[in-house]
């Protein structure tokens, strides 16, 4: 049995998750969290979709109170899973992380975490596109002269960083499968005169609008032809299921940083 928390807790995302673990006979909620200030502080999670009546804190040290470790889901944002990480290293609380949007130094912070504590940590937890980064793998290593790589995205209008997480680590996956570093390949952006295309180089487009979850089209463009994978998610509910499933696999664990490939056993 996984004992879980959900941070975010009236936030979309974290309503989500609420709805997922509650349908999940081996999970017991036995946390919330929400920011500092948060007008859901104090409130049953049952309010946002819990089954059970805890409390919404902004106390991490409420998870390490008497319980077998509990396994904390964050889908966030940057400056707050940073204070999370800080507390649930200090109090022996797992994790699984999904916020997107980190620097270089957040995930070299989580990485040492992971060496006290264990956790997941992913930019999508999608098990649909968590297969799509696999047959990436495979794509790019066979299309990896003469094609051109091109990288969509769309989000919804409140989404607020660029490329999403999902995106760039798809542009990840082709430059590792490749032999290469993303940062050495990867254009952002394109005005004005730009001149012809550089050969090798990983291009991203990113579109926000709407209420869109979440789009992702992969293009390798080579000479009469064209490859296209493609990824739409039309609910938030395929990544709730999948950190459920993270959160699962950490049970029993006592440290190390591991991605949902491994939750998959896709490695």
């Amino acid at each position: 049995m996984a004992n879980l928390a959900i941070a975010g807790a009236s936030g979309r995302m974290g309503r989500m998750l609420f709805e997922a673990a509650a349908a999940d006979r081996d999970c017991t909620l036995v946390g919330a969290l929400d920011a500092p200030g948060s007008p859901a502080l104090g409130v049953s999670a049952r309010v946002f979709g819990g089954n059970a009546d805890v409390l919404v804190t902004a106390d991490v040290a409420t998870l390490a109170n008497g319980r077998a470790r509990a396994t904390l889901i964050d889908f966030t944002r940057p400056e707050a899973t940073l204070t999370y990480v800080d507390a649930c290293v200090t109090h022996g609380v797992a994790m699984v992380i999904g916020t997107t949007g980190l620097d270089d130094g957040a995930k070299a912070k989580i990485a040492d975490a992971a060496r006290k504590i264990p956790i997941v940590f992913s930019p999508n937890y999608s098990l649909g596109v968590n297969t799509v980064f696999k047959l990436l793998e495979l794509a790019a290593k066979s299309l990896d002269s003469g094609y051109d790589v091109e990288i969509l995205e769309m989000h919804h209008r409140m989404k607020v960083d660029a490329p999403s997480g999902t995106a760039l680590k798809l542009g990840e996956v082709i430059a590792e499968a490749q032999g290469t570093r993303l940062s050495d390949r990867a254009v952002y952006a394109r005005e004005g005169h730009t001149g012809e295309r550089k050969n090798g180089t990983i291009g991203f487009a990113t579109l926000r609008g709407g209420d869109v979850v979440g789009d992702h089209t992969v293009i390798f463009a080579g000479s009469g032809e064209r490859i296209e994978i493609t990824h739409k998610s039309a609910s938030r509910m395929s990544y709730a299921l999948g950190a459920i499933r993270a959160a699962k696999f950490l049970h029993g664990k006592a440290e190390g940083l591991f991605d949902m490939h491994d939750v998959l056993g896709l490695k």
